[in-house]
């Protein structure tokens, strides 16, 4: 595909993902496609969650421009559509875990089985080929539905799961060099899509939307898929620890919060307050401050990756391992040294507090206090 070929189906991708914003934004209360706060969800009032369906509108618009695409980016889409179907049922009805999981499974397979891609080597580590044998369909499986709920995950704050996302494909077109973009047009899609609702969901134009599960499964599976097909061609164009530099914060995190999940005997998959968004939070950060500081810890970390890749594949495998061992300990610490410090002050450990529910609470308690120190002057001098 020509280079004015490829800027005008981004083009599109961004512009008709606006319009289907500015479009479906009359209709979301009538579809149910509203997110309201609760317990877990502290934003204010009754938020539009389009931002998925309307990004993958564009993702479409600009796939017609583009013109013909590989058989493998089609199936990819055709069951990115399925997942995007499933995350808005999701967004309006919160399914149980299991239907979501069985649907991820499928759409999985329906790739495998239709194209044959899949993680068939983990490449030439320490000396050895590691082809993977029947194993590599497990792993497939593991690797695509855990990237994809990585985003989910990741989807705590206004523009931190798009944020990521423009890190990652930034990484990936940055790995590839101008000469290939080519071959990873779908990211390249997915991020000009986005464009339009991380400008909203950061208040930059128009009213509030969020991404919604609709749209963070979309794009951690789109991401899964273009790595997985870089790091098995022959020859690879991403070695398959290369492919975990790209996504490393998401991938990091979400292994970070599993495996304390396990360790206090939780499901690990039940949602709570202790991402590292939530930390930042709790640790007193403003929002746009948490944002700010994960992009730039995504950025360091996608650099680091860069750095490695000078070493051999075995080499560059044991500094991500060591990297991973050191987030999910300093995680933890910090999880455990907020709980301890939540149930210090006589609050149920299990509620996490944002930084501005703090904020509230802090003046309230200073107004009570205020309060109780005017009554008891009044009473001195009703005494005297």
């Amino acid at each position: 595909m020509l280079p004015y070929r490829i800027l005008l189906s981004l083009a599109s991708a961004a512009a008709s993902s606006a319009f289907a914003i500015a479009f479906l934004y009359r209709y979301a209360e009538v579809l149910g496609l509203v997110d309201r706060p609760n317990e877990r969800k502290k934003h204010v009032g009754n938020i539009p969650v389009i931002g998925g369906l309307c990004a993958f509108f564009g993702v479409l618009a600009g796939v017609l421009v583009a013109g013909q695409e590989h058989p493998f980016a089609s199936y990819v889409l055709a069951t990115a559509a399925v997942l995007v179907l499933v995350g808005a049922i999701d967004d309006r009805r919160e399914l149980d875990v299991l239907p979501r999981l069985l649907v991820q499974t499928a759409a999985v397979l329906t790739v495998v089985a239709c194209t044959g891609v899949h993680i068939h080597t983990l490449g030439h580590l320490f000396g050895v080929e590691m082809e993977l044998g029947v194993f590599g369909v497990p792993l497939t499986l593991i690797a695509v539905i855990g990237l994809l709920n990585a985003f989910n995950m990741m989807d705590g704050i206004d523009g931190l799961a798009g944020a990521l996302t423009m890190v990652s494909v930034a990484t990936i077109a940055a790995y590839e060099g101008p000469s290939r973009w080519h071959s990873i047009t779908l990211p390249l899609l997915m991020a000009s899509a986005l464009l339009p609702y991380l400008a909203v969901n950061l208040g930059l134009i128009g009213r509030k939307i969020f991404l919604g599960d609709a749209g963070s499964v979309m794009v951690g599976y789109v991401l899964a898929w273009t790595l997985i097909k870089l790091s098995q061609d022959n020859p690879a164009h991403l070695s398959t620890i290369d492919v975990l530099w790209c996504v490393a914060l998401p991938v990091l995190d979400t292994l970070a919060v599993m495996v304390r999940r396990l360790r206090e005997g939780k499901s690990p998959f039940k949602p709570d307050r202790g991402h590292i968004h939530h930390l930042l939070l709790n640790a007193g950060l403003t929002p746009r401050t948490t944002l700010a500081a994960l992009v730039l810890l995504a950025v360091a970390l996608a650099y680091l990756g860069t750095f490695t890749r000078m070493f051999n594949a075995g080499s560059n495998l044991l500094a991500f391992s060591a990297l991973t061992l050191i987030y999910i300990t300093a995680h933890r610490r910090v999880w455990l040294r907020q709980q301890s410090g939540r149930a210090a002050s006589g609050a149920p450990v299990s509620v996490q507090y944002t930084f501005i529910e703090r904020r509230v609470a802090n003046r309230s308690a200073s107004q009570n206090s205020n309060y109780q120190r005017r009554r008891s002057d009044m009473r001195r001098v009703a005494d005297a």
